[in-house]
């Protein structure tokens, strides 16, 4: 990132937890090649970095995205598109081992539902408002808005979703499976915070692995996606921290997890 570019992805360390907040409140978050690329920049530090063992990303307490820069999809060719910053940079934000929660408040629509629903947990604010409108621009959902809804909510609210472009509350996205949890918009940052450093406080190494397994799920069929599952399982017994939590539990103490 160059000196003088914009910022509008704000990193802070909490500990074992790396908060970034999006920040770019006049376009209500919104989310340009900029934002993408500095997002897709910091969750790839915090993959290279042992000290890092979760994310919390949030968008602050009025607005987590109200999606994409409408004038960056203008002009696209398909191939263009297809090479863009944004489609690159969204691929690396999915692609991101650390887990991730997010803390949803206010718009939380288009590119920033997919950005959302590519996070491992969501937090969401009481004024929180979910959708994937892009069919009223005459396209579709291309970061995971018409696949990604279907892990978690099933099959009924994804076609509502990308065929009729409407909007769902907070507290109606928690009966279907979208938000994990509703919390005052207000206490959206620390709420998320919070559930970060429940999963910081893990053993690092079982927590990317719980990860990898849970997404390995989607793309592979029952029986393949067990055995991975007993493949990543065997190869967490020869880690430290494997040793250390089976010691530390019939020590009955808290146990240090080294990552290793």
């Amino acid at each position: 990132m160059q000196a003088s570019e914009d910022v509008y992805v704000k990193a802070e360390r909490r500990d074992a937890v790396l908060l970034l907040t999006i920040d770019r409140p006049a376009a209500r978050n919104a989310l340009n090649p900029a934002v993408l690329t500095q997002l897709a920049e910091e969750l790839a530090k915090a993959d290279r970095d042992a000290a890092i063992h979760a994310v919390a990303l949030t968008g602050g307490p009025k607005n987590f995205s109200a999606g994409a820069d409408i004038d960056t999809l203008s002009g696209h060719t398909p191939a263009s598109y297809l090479a863009s910053p944004t489609r690159r940079a969204f691929e690396s934000i999915f692609r991101t081992e650390t887990p991730i929660v997010a803390g949803v408040a206010g718009f939380c629509l288009g590119g920033g539902c997919e950005l959302a629903l590519s996070c491992d947990l969501i937090v969401a604010g009481d004024n929180a408002v979910f959708g994937q409108p892009e069919i009223n621009l005459g396209i579709i959902p291309g970061a995971g808005g018409t696949q990604l809804w279907r892990e978690r909510t099933g099959s009924g609210p994804q076609i509502e979703a990308a065929l009729m472009g409407g909007l769902v509350d907070a507290w109606s996205a928690r009966r279907m499976g979208l938000a994990d949890e509703v919390v005052p918009a207000e206490a959206i940052v620390e709420a998320t915070i919070e559930k970060a450093r429940i999963i910081a406080s893990k053993a690092p190494l079982a927590s990317r692995t719980a990860k990898a397994a849970l997404r390995s799920a989607g793309a592979m069929n029952l029986h393949a996606a067990l055995a991975h599952e007993v493949g990543l399982m065997a190869g967490l017994l020869a880690t430290e921290d494997a040793q250390e939590g089976t010691r530390a539990f019939l020590e009955k103490r808290r146990p240090n997890y080294q990552g290793r």
